[in-house]
């Protein structure tokens, strides 16, 4: 099947077997916390827990009984999948949240799975503080689900065939294949995932029982902190995020966990092979430390010229977790979110804005538009400026490291700057449709938009229960966009308008 092509029946038939492959599994991942729900005797939250999962196992059911195919999985097939788990997805998660009651319709209830899903971690629900903890617990597994990959989870778990889930794999915007299979390279992430998580878990729940916490709530949200930092999903039990716990131990912890998240899986499987050289090589490493080094600086700068803190330890405090949850997509806040506008001067929320457009690294839970791509962007500029300075005879050839020394070629060059401007084209929209939004000046719009866009989540008040339903659905889209990067829904747009394009008639020879 291809995009030009009109689908076929089969190809149907395929598609819609994977897709419900991937309803089965979110459908899975709502019984997690029915136990929960019982022992808590939250049965508003089982109920919908409940129906939600009756419906995503009852389609996924139907898919796999009359929709298997023996047609290989090609790679528009793989992006038609990816494309759609992830809307369709979005909706079929969207269903215990609608019925809990916590959202004004289901248009909120999707704008928040669809916030879950992407990792995006801005919330619309009303009153988050008395969440029953069942249902938190399905906001912050939807989170990391999302953050690993839900196709990838799910496949790799249930799925024997490799070709068939190395095509979802590429199609789910991952390109590292850490290990020879990809089967073998999804459960090398999960067990990296289990590792920092028990690690992770256990150094919140200790920081919040020395914050005052009692054990079940200590355990409670060291659980929920850590799915939500090492996905870089962002979502918060209590309403105000990080500010709540006023514990500087918990920052710390959140922040390294915020940093492990934001790294590739390559990068963190060559620190379990010992392969110190490689971090130091990498692409990605290297533009991070560049790019992070100069913000931090230039957001210090701000903050000190705008005399919001008193003191060097207020500023790095409050700079540098803010700095990091912004470029790793995080969007967890230790400050409120009117004052990067209002307190934080000119400088230092252009520095955020910056590290929220450009994200964390390729391959990993983070989102933006990828240390990867900006610095094969820029690798393109200096590569065109030297061809031109030098003799037309000179063979120039510039490379880059991510695993191994790599040739820039022409497509690879493209590809990243065509998503990277696809990304400023999603930022630019989304300001224009957010100005329309009576009370916004440019500044607040587009500071929104690529915290939307770029699937980070920190929000100046924009993003609230009471929000407009046509500025929700502009950034449930702009969140699904920056997700897939792109190109899985260009080609499920380009899959649907085969449907109803009009096939060209052959001409008769003469």
């Amino acid at each position: 099947m291809s995009a030009v092509l009109r689908p076929s029946v089969e190809d149907l038939r395929l598609i819609g077997f994977y897709l419900g492959r991937v309803l089965t599994g979110l459908g899975l991942l709502m019984l997690v916390p029915l136990p929960l729900a019982a022992v808590l005797r939250e049965w508003n939250a089982l109920s919908a827990l409940l129906l939600g999962a009756g419906i995503a196992l009852t389609l996924g059911a139907l898919a796999d009984a009359h929709l298997r195919s023996r047609r290989q999985l090609g790679w528009s097939h793989g992006m038609v999948v990816v494309a759609l788990a992830w809307i369709v997805g979005s909706a079929v998660a969207a269903v215990p949240m609608h019925v809990s009651g916590r959202f004004a319709d289901p248009l909120a209830a999707l704008f928040e799975a669809a916030s879950a899903l992407t990792t995006t971690g801005m919330s619309v629900i009303n009153d988050l503080d008395h969440l029953e903890a069942s249902m938190n617990l399905y906001r912050h597994l939807l989170q990391i689900a999302g953050g690993l990959g839900i196709l990838i989870v799910v496949l790799a778990l249930f799925s024997a065939g490799g070709s068939r889930v190395s095509t979802l794999y590429v199609s789910e915007a991952r390109d590292e294949r850490i290990l020879p299979n990809v089967l073998r390279t999804s459960r090398f992430i999960a067990r990296v995932t289990v590792a920092f998580g028990v690690a992770g878990t256990t150094a919140l729940a200790v920081a919040l029982l020395a914050a005052g916490f009692g054990p079940w709530r200590a355990l409670e949200h060291a659980v929920s902190l850590f799915f939500s930092s090492f996905s870089t999903g962002g979502f918060s039990v209590m309403q105000s995020s990080m500010i709540a716990y006023h514990a500087p131990a918990v920052e710390v912890v959140v922040l390294l966990i915020m940093f492990a998240g934001m790294l590739s899986f390559g990068l963190h499987h060559a620190v379990w092979r010992g392969d110190v050289a490689e971090v130091r090589r990498h692409v990605e490493t290297r533009t991070l430390a560049l790019v992070g080094t100069s913000l931090l600086v230039l957001l210090t700068v701000g903050l000190v010229r705008s005399g919001t803190y008193g003191d060097v330890t207020a500023i790095l405090r409050r700079g540098l977790f803010t700095l990091v949850s912004a470029i790793s997509s995080t969007g967890h806040q230790v400050n409120a979110g009117d004052t990067y506008l209002s307190d934080w001067g000119v400088l230092a929320p252009a520095a955020l804005v910056g590290a929220m457009a450009i994200g964390g690294m390729a391959s990993s839970t983070a989102g933006g538009i990828k240390a990867l791509r900006v610095a094969l962007a820029v690798k393109a500029v200096v590569h065109d400026i030297r061809r031109f300075l030098l003799p037309e005879s000179a063979v120039v050839v510039t490379t880059y490291h991510v695993g191994r020394r790599r040739i820039l070629r022409p497509d690879v060059s493209r590809a990243a700057t065509t998503v990277l401007l696809l990304y400023v084209v999603s930022f630019l929209l989304g300001t224009m449709v957010a100005l329309t939004y009576g009370g916004l000046d440019v500044t607040q719009a587009l500071f929104e938009a690529v915290s939307v866009g770029a699937n980070i989540g920190i929000s100046i008040g924009v993003v609230q229960p009471g929000m407009p339903s046509w500025l929700q659905l502009v950034y449930v889209v702009q969140m699904l966009l920056g997700r897939l990067e792109f190109v899985a829904v260009l080609v499920l747009v380009g899959y649907l308008l085969s449907f109803v394009r009009t096939p060209r008639r052959r001409r008769r020879p003469s």
